[in-house]
């Protein structure tokens, strides 16, 4: 089976997770190819409409994959190859964006939300239909991301003995809520509040197993990446509930859900850091199956599924 995967590289690379996603379907047989948009907004993606049907012309592909709303309804303005749309929280938290997405998923073959908050925002009707829509979280890598030794970590990294806290993202997205992360963490003593943004995903992998804690405050999520990442490395975690965190993190001890307010998120980041130990976050991965290998099964099932479908696009 050949399939195309279309996506963003407006931000200079493709995302981790796209890739990582891919790379575990053609470990299953999946010949995969990429055909990257760069322009931003609607007019933007569609002047990419050209090179992208040239593109199709050229690899002959079954099907298509894109990834979030706005690809999907780009990949979706020719109607003879299939399109799989997988929406991953921002294509459907922001209003204006969610209006082009709603579109899409009424013209998409199959729909894939990454987490059950999504798709009771997706329209009524066929839709509703399972054959229509699936809920299939991204995997995570369990090969990369794994547990380390936490002072080798530290070691690795250059830190030394401090209490550090790992923000789920850089300080300069502002949907990443980090004003709130930086009060918060300034309230609780010798702590060291750490921006992930510049490092390679091996890095992330050590700093995940050298901090006491990652912390997201986030507005909005789809099925943060970075959260199972964490669990997958017993990283304690404290996070707003956004996406499907509440459900990925659930009993796991040494992780917690705050609210927004201020003394909240702090009072959760001493009792995280005051945990000490590491959690059994990566038991929890492995339960709900969210591993690369388990989730390219299922996303294997709808391209079969769609490949076999009889019915007009």
């Amino acid at each position: 089976m050949k399939v195309l995967i279309v996506c963003s590289k407006n931000s200079g690379r493709i995302a981790p997770f796209i890739v990582e996603q891919a790379d575990s379907l053609s470990n299953v047989g999946v010949e995969i190819d990429y055909f990257c948009i760069e322009g931003k907004g609607f007019t933007g993606y569609l002047k990419n409409r050209k090179r992208l049907l040239e593109k199709l012309r050229q690899y002959k592909p079954d099907l298509i994959h894109a990834h979030y709303g706005l690809s999907g309804l780009l990949a979706n303005t020719q109607r003879i190859i299939p399109v799989v749309t997988t929406y991953h929280g921002s294509d459907i938290n922001v209003p204006r964006v969610f209006l082009l997405s709603r579109l899409n998923m009424l013209f998409s073959k199959h729909n894939i939300f990454v987490s059950e908050k999504m798709a009771p925002k997706s329209p009524k009707g066929d839709l509703r239909n399972k054959a229509k829509y699936s809920l299939i979280p991204c995997g995570v890598n369990t090969d990369l991301f794994v547990p380390m030794d936490k002072q080798e970590a530290r070691k690795m990294l250059g830190f030394n003995d401090e209490k550090l806290v790992l923000f789920a993202g850089a300080f300069d997205i502002a949907v990443k809520n980090p004003e709130l992360a930086k009060t918060a963490s300034a309230l609780v003593t010798d702590t060291r509040l750490i921006e992930l943004k510049g490092y390679s995903r091996e890095e992330v992998v050590i700093l995940l197993n050298a901090v006491d804690v990652l912390l997201l405050t986030s507005f909005t999520e789809g099925s943060p990446q970075v959260i199972k990442e964490a669990m997958a490395c017993n990283c304690p975690i404290v996070s707003v509930e956004v996406g499907d965190v509440r459900q990925v993190i659930h009993n796991t001890k040494g992780c917690f859900i705050t609210t927004y307010n201020l003394n909240n998120v702090a009072e959760k980041l001493q009792q995280a850091i005051s945990f000490v130990a590491r959690t059994n976050g990566r038991s929890r991965i492995e339960e709900m199956g969210l591993d690369m290998n388990t989730v390219a099964a299922k996303v294997l099932r709808v391209y079969e599924k769609v490949e076999k479908s009889k019915l007009p696009c």
